[in-house]
């Protein structure tokens, strides 16, 4: 199962699994006065031997509902020989703000993981200062599968019933996965569609860990409602099927009679409340990092550095170039940092190494994209020594100067990984930079031509005709250092 760790014959290891934690509540208090409470619910861990929970993340807001189920899942690796501490909070949203201090406090409910994993479907009261009894707060888990695939699909209505009085129904389709207990968990939502008896979704992806935990005969049910305003939002109809019918495609086998069980049950003559039928159905695998490095896939890195005059006089102790006789400056440390960590995926322990901004010699002309070891056309240095031997030897030879153009050092990078499209070679580019940029609209337009040429999804290991072009800024300041990723 995904998770657990390689058989080592002779070793020790953690035991450990991952699972994935479903939270849903019932008959929460109604904070606000002229529609009913916006819920969210914030998760939390108590790391092993730590005073303080951690926010672990936060679900969706469902608006205008006391009894929410979310989507948005939390996977948490489960110690079997730890006594794991969790917390869920549940907010009434009130605003945008990410404080929850602006929201109001609907309860919260602490227990252990094992409590979670050992029950079917762990149910408690929420509790807290002015809460009222009776609100719950449940938690399902399921252990993951390792399974990589993405499922998308699309879906269509006919002759759905008209549950609006004055109007046509607003139909939105919820699709559910079957829990090894019997229940079912909320694993997506589809865009609601107004007026529309015979809608047509946009197509929509998914994990197939999330939709059925890799199991193509487990059950999937799909309900359609009427969405109405105030949350309370009316059943159409309900079906079930699997992914192995799913993924046979468009056809008589996957259209589906949307039954709503108390008509059903009302009146005898009652056929359905229209049809659903799949319109389109793919599923992909999605390789992982660690696929891409097994499959042979080397990471060619090239560094370019700042070297405008924002970054101060480099002969001056305040200055972000200062070579101190006693500690590597800022650059410095972020360039051994990453490079250390980057030149155990390249076999060639070669890094074109990059310097903008400066004025060079003999003349004093100011260029955005020189090489640093002073080569006229070689950008190549052995290993990261290598780099920052260039690096300080660029100092003594030019001087700081500007702007701050970044958009010569992306076109730069991206020509040369442009021209090798076997895909078995991943460029990053990371640019070491006082965080100052002067051509923003170039850069803009750099990164999204970068971006068009990478956008088709549709690619494989080693399929030709494509190129993968990563570019990461490190701001760099006199306190630290700190990375961002661009694309």
């Amino acid at each position: 199962m995904a998770g657990q760790t390689a058989f080592q014959p002779g070793g020790g290891a953690v035991p450990a699994t991952l699972v994935e934690l479903s939270v849903s509540c019932r008959n929460l208090h109604d904070m606000d006065t002229f529609s009913k409470s916006d819920p969210m619910c914030v998760f939390f861990i108590k790391e092993f031997g730590q005073q303080n929970y951690r926010e672990i993340g936060r679900t969706e807001i469902i608006w205008n509902n006391l009894n929410p189920d979310f989507v948005k899942k939390f996977p948490v690796h489960y110690f079997f020989e730890e006594r794991q501490h969790l917390k869920f909070q549940v907010y009434d949203v009130d605003s945008k703000s990410h404080d929850l201090s602006k929201h109001d406090f609907l309860g919260e409910m602490e227990c252990t993981l094992g409590e979670i994993v050992s029950s079917g479907t762990f149910k408690k009261n929420l509790t807290g200062k002015d809460i009222r009894k009776g609100s719950i707060i449940a938690v399902n888990s399921e252990e993951l599968s390792s399974c990589k695939e993405e499922i998308t699909m699309q879906f269509s209505a006919k002759k759905l019933d008209k549950k609006d009085f004055f109007g046509k129904s607003d139909p939105f389709l919820v699709f559910y996965r079957c829990n090894e207990d019997g229940s079912f968990t909320v694993t997506h939502k589809t865009e609601v569609i107004k007026s529309n008896l015979n809608p047509t979704w946009r197509p929509f992806t998914v994990q197939v860990r999330a939709l059925c935990n890799g199991d193509y005969d487990r059950s999937i049910k799909i309900e359609c409602y009427d969405w109405d305003s105030d949350g309370g939002h009316d059943l159409i109809g309900i079906f079930q099927t699997n992914l192995r019918e799913l993924t046979r495609g468009k056809g008589a086998n996957n259209v589906y009679e949307c039954i709503n069980p108390k008509k059903q049950a009302k009146k005898s003559k009652y056929k359905n409340s229209g049809t659903v039928s799949l319109e389109s159905c793919r599923v992909e695998v999605v390789h992982s990092f660690l696929d891409y490095i097994k499959g042979g896939t080397e990471m060619q890195c090239t560094i370019a550095v700042d070297f405008t005059a924002s970054n101060g006089d480099p002969r001056q102790p305040t200055s972000l170039h200062y070579m101190s006789p006693y500690q590597p400056n800022q650059y410095a440390m972020a360039l051994r940092a990453v490079g250390e960590i980057i030149q155990d995926y390249d076999s060639d322990k070669l890094f074109p190494a990059l310097g903008f901004g400066a004025r060079l010699p003999p003349d004093g002309r100011i260029s955005h994209e020189f090489f640093l070891n002073g080569h006229p056309d070689n950008p190549y240095c052995e290993g990261i020594d290598g780099v920052m031997n260039a690096y300080h030897k660029a100092l003594q030879t030019v001087q700081l100067y500007g702007p701050t153009n970044f958009a010569p050092v992306i076109n730069h990078v991206a020509r040369f990984a442009g021209a090798q499209r076997d895909g078995t070679q991943y460029f990053i580019l990371l640019i070491l930079t006082d965080g100052i940029i002067t051509d923003m609209p170039q850069t803009r337009e750099a990164i999204v031509n970068v971006s068009s040429i990478m956008s088709n999804k549709n690619y494989f290991l080693y399929e030709r005709n494509h190129y993968f072009l990563g570019i990461h800024l490190a701001t760099v300041n006199h306190n630290c250092w700190s990375r961002r990723s661009t694309v």
